[in-house]
């Protein structure tokens, strides 16, 4: 299902796509890459593939340097560079293991990429050369900068805090606030803090400065969860991005739904359509005026028949992205959810004289209230209930969260 303001990308992928990720200057440009061992660079606008360039096994991550060179790893085990005006590349160097994560950071100017070898290095992009090693605890699974500091999440839900600047020593050592496997981490773009998501469709809001009155603020709650036949499935949260504007974040998890999210406001502002399959990874563009979404099977069931992998682009408003002070009622939550799913909805509605302050559309958000740190679960209005560890919410009743 697609409307207006999305469409699916020509040329896409032939197997799982492991990342999407815009260039830092235009919502133009998209960088993939994939398990059928290419990087393709895509020119969104005219919905065609610009050029691609291959490693000799699937590639599990990329990132673009500047707007001109992409880096890319995976389980070839090298780090190459790709110029993408002359078509030209270099191989930087390696890792003893599969290339899982790689990043750059424009406050240090460096590559960062992170491996199953246990490791972290570091690349200066102007030589280009390595800069450094860092042994980790654990295979690393996912990685954010923050400023000048990165956020390492490995195997046994350890997280590590880095100071790019000073990587002497580790800044801070944590444990994840999820029980299960850490799957994703992004930073928020205010550098204050960072995401995290888990195989066990949680998702939790960490603070990085370490006081007790900030650690307080942190909370987690549950999502990417449906009831099929009577019984709560619960789905892995594989892709979180964030929109650089409002600072507002969309997750993307194994059920095949985009969640956008309000994280100050605790409240969620949208959740799209259902996409084929599962949702593998996501990218706001710098402007925030679109979001890439990747509809591909990462083989949770096993090897079975799966829809196509997929990349659908997506034109997004400030309706969805865009932190709104008022709450209104839950059913007007979830029809601003289907304006942005069925423009035509919208049209019907004026049509039949419903204005923006009515209670039943779309101009208010879902309040989900928290426990938090310090407390038992927070009081709530009568419209709401307040979680408790064995309660089950219903798939759109986003007002239970976990106390961490």
């Amino acid at each position: 299902m697609t409307g207006s303001n999305e469409f699916k990308l020509n040329q896409g992928p032939e197997d799982g796509v492991s990342a999407v990720k815009f260039s830092p200057s235009t919502a133009q440009f998209l960088l993939v890459s994939s398990w059928d061992s290419s990087v393709r660079l895509f020119d969104v606008a005219a919905n065609s593939m610009r050029m691609k360039y291959q490693h000799s096994a699937p590639v599990l991550d990329c990132a673009f340097y500047d707007p001109t060179h992409a880096w890319s790893g995976g389980l070839d085990w090298q780090l190459k560079t790709h110029d993408l005006n002359t078509d030209q590349e270099t191989i930087v160097g390696a890792h003893d293991a599969p290339i899982r994560c790689v990043e750059f950071c424009p406050e240090v100017n460096v590559m960062v990429t992170g491996s199953w070898d246990r490791s972290v290095k570091l690349w200066d992009p102007r030589t280009p050369c390595n800069a450094g090693t860092f042994s980790q605890p654990e295979k690393v699974y996912t990685l954010s900068v923050a400023g000048d500091r990165l956020i390492v999440g490995t195997a046994g839900r350890r997280v590590l805090v880095w100071d790019l600047r000073n990587m002497g020593y580790v800044q801070q050592r944590r444990e994840s606030s999820l029980k299960y496997q850490t799957r994703c981490i992004r930073a928020f773009p205010n550098k204050q803090g960072y995401v995290l998501s888990s195989i066990e469709g949680r998702v939790a809001v960490e603070y990085l400065d370490p006081s007790p009155e900030v650690q307080k603020k942190k909370y987690a709650f549950k999502c990417h969860r449906l009831k099929e036949n009577g019984i709560e499935q619960v789905y892995p949260v594989n892709a979180v991005s964030f929109h650089s504007v409002h600072n507002t974040f969309a997750t993307g998890g194994s059920d095949g739904f985009v969640n956008i999210w309000d994280p100050f406001n605790k409240k969620r502002l949208c959740q799209f359509h259902r996409y084929p399959t599962s949702i593998a990874s996501l990218a706001f563009s710098n402007d925030g005026s679109t979001l890439a979404i990747a509809s591909s099977y990462m083989h949770e069931m096993g090897d079975i028949e799966h829809p196509e992998d997929a990349i659908y682009i997506r034109q997004v408003t400030d309706a969805e992205t865009k932190p709104n002070s008022g709450v209104l009622s839950k059913a007007a939550s979830k029809r601003r959810c289907a304006y942005s799913c069925n423009p035509a909805l919208e049209e019907t509605d004026h049509a039949r004289g419903i204005s923006p302050g009515s209670p039943d559309i779309t101009s208010g958000t879902e309040p989900m209230e928290v426990g938090h740190t310090s407390s038992s679960p927070s009081d709530v209005t009568s419209d709401y209930e307040p979680m408790v560890e064995d309660h089950v919410p219903d798939p759109y009743d986003l007002t239970s969260c976990l106390p961490l």
